[in-house]
């Protein structure tokens, strides 16, 4: 397959084609792209969640590997043949962890406060305000060294390694010669210290309080660097998901803006060569690193976006999800309805739940629908506006992607609340092309940013149509009815 291979002399010649892989939480997506980054091969496969106990969420490893050259094999239709590695347990997902969580939150802040007002050193800021959940890597390693002995007794016999999925993966792609993640996917990870790239021991939330030994833990590298395989594919990427998004929407320069709505919903701004750390929401990452250029990024999320919406096509509130936008303008308002997303844990209450308020003996599908897709304008307006209070960088055009972009409702209503115009791409999965571009980089597909930067395919542009005030009267009940759902 001609997608990059390096020649005899060590440099990366110019590749044809090159290929990303977006693991996701729900999906498995795998894109090739040519020079012009036009998707020539496509795949995707659903992530396979288990449930062996109330409160378990778990993927299986082998069956992750599968999915993954599963999906390569029908994008490119070459692969080769590769041996299969064990693994110790299953993905932790999202076990149920609330009251650890709680306990360890609260030494944490007490300890980072403590360093922060006696140095005034931003690096102790977010880590006092860090609000552990059981999304983030940090709690599933405590919850699998005290829930599986074989793994811990391992551990002490210096003959466990631990990493994330890009870790698990690259691991396999390499025959067990590479065990490393890159800068941007260790950020993410709540054990790792971003302020000064360095390793997991210098972080004192983790490696003192949590005791995780230090030799488990993969080395780092760059985002974009090229390792070669067992397959006939030299890999060259490897970065976090958001963070690839960003790539993939070429949001290169300070102040650059990019929403993200999949599964989850995920606001992330480029702040350049400085770490931005905020009290409380946001959360500073490094973006990428590519040689000597290290970028960082503040982040704000929010969960059930996508899967809310795919929640209500399950319940049969719509047969195709491309009926949704017509059907919450085709009345004139939700009619009072509220819909408040708690299928996921919360970050700031664990007891969020989930609710439909305001029903009423009128209430149709389609004011359910509006409910659900209101919901998710509303907290794109919450998490803006926390990041132009504290990100205090001018913040440029709005750069949308993942699968509920698409919804032209949304997006409408998001640039009204706003008062931002926002930029829909032609190709919604940025993180697969973000990675994409990456590799291209390493390869030598593409030269530098400046050229990819024309290949952006803008497909819409939304631009505020309404004033802010004609939402108010239906978000204040939106707020209340969010009140009244918290601590359940």
């Amino acid at each position: 397959m001609p997608c990059g291979q390096p020649e005899s002399g060590g440099a990366a010649a110019p590749a044809r084609y090159v290929l990303g892989v977006d693991v996701g939480s729900t999906a498995v997506k795998c894109h090739v792209y040519d020079r012009a980054a036009a998707v020539r091969g496509s795949s995707c496969r659903k992530v396979e969640s288990l449930y062996p106990h109330p409160g378990w969420v778990e993927l299986d490893p082998e069956v992750l590997w599968s999915q993954f050259i599963g999906v390569i094999k029908e994008a490119v239709q070459a692969v080769c043949p590769v041996q299969s590695h064990p693994s110790f347990h299953r993905v932790v997902s999202c076990p149920e962890l609330k009251t650890n969580c709680f306990i360890l939150k609260q030494v944490i802040h007490v300890i980072f406060t403590m360093l922060h007002f006696l140095t005034g050193n931003d690096r102790y800021l977010a880590p006092s305000f860090l609000t552990f959940s059981t999304h983030q890597t940090s709690m599933k390693l405590s919850w699998v060294f005290k829930n599986i002995p074989e793994a811990d007794e391992a551990a002490k016999k210096n003959n466990c390694c631990f990493g994330t999925v890009d870790t698990w993966l690259l691991y396999k792609l390499t025959k067990g010669s590479v065990y490393a993640t890159d800068y941007s996917n260790a950020s993410s990870t709540g054990i790792f210290e971003p302020f000064t790239v360095c390793a997991i021991e210098k972080k004192l939330c983790c490696y003192l309080i949590l005791l995780f030994p230090q030799h488990i833990f993969s080395d780092t590298s760059n985002s974009s660097e090229v390792h070669p395989t067992c397959w006939c594919i030299w890999l060259a990427w490897q970065v976090a998901d958001q963070q690839s998004a960003m790539f993939g929407e070429c949001c290169f320069l300070p102040g650059d803006v990019k929403l993200t709505m999949g599964t989850g919903g995920f606001w992330n701004i480029n702040t350049g060569g400085n770490l931005y750390a905020s009290k409380r929401d946001l959360y500073p990452l490094i973006g990428w690193k590519i040689g000597d250029e290290v970028v960082y990024i503040t982040e704000g999320c929010m969960s059930d976006t996508g899967n809310a919406i795919k929640w209500a096509q399950d319940i049969n509130l719509f047969t195709n999800v491309d009926e949704t936008a017509e059907m919450a303008r085709s009345i004139v308002d939700s009619q009072g309805v509220c819909f408040v997303p708690g299928f996921q844990v919360s970050a700031n209450d664990p007891y969020l739940c989930a609710s439909f308020m305001g029903l009423k003996p009128t209430t149709s599908r389609s004011h359910l629908v509006r409910a659900i897709l209101e919901s998710v304008a509303f907290r794109n307006k919450q998490l803006y506006d926390i990041i132009v209070k504290k990100v205090h960088i001018p913040l440029q055009t709005v750069r949308a992607d993942g699968g509920v972009s698409n919804n032209s409702f949304v997006m409408q209503m998001t640039s009204d609340l706003i008062n931002k115009k926002i930029e829909k791409p032609a190709n919604t999965d940025m993180s697969s092309l973000g990675a994409a571009f990456l590799a291209g980089l390493a390869s030598g597909l593409w030269t530098d940013k400046e050229q990819l930067k024309k290949l952006r395919r803008i497909e819409a542009v939304f631009e505020p149509q309404k004033d802010l005030e004609e939402y108010r009267p239906a978000m204040d009940t939106w707020m209340q009815a969010v009140k009244r759902s918290l601590h359940w």
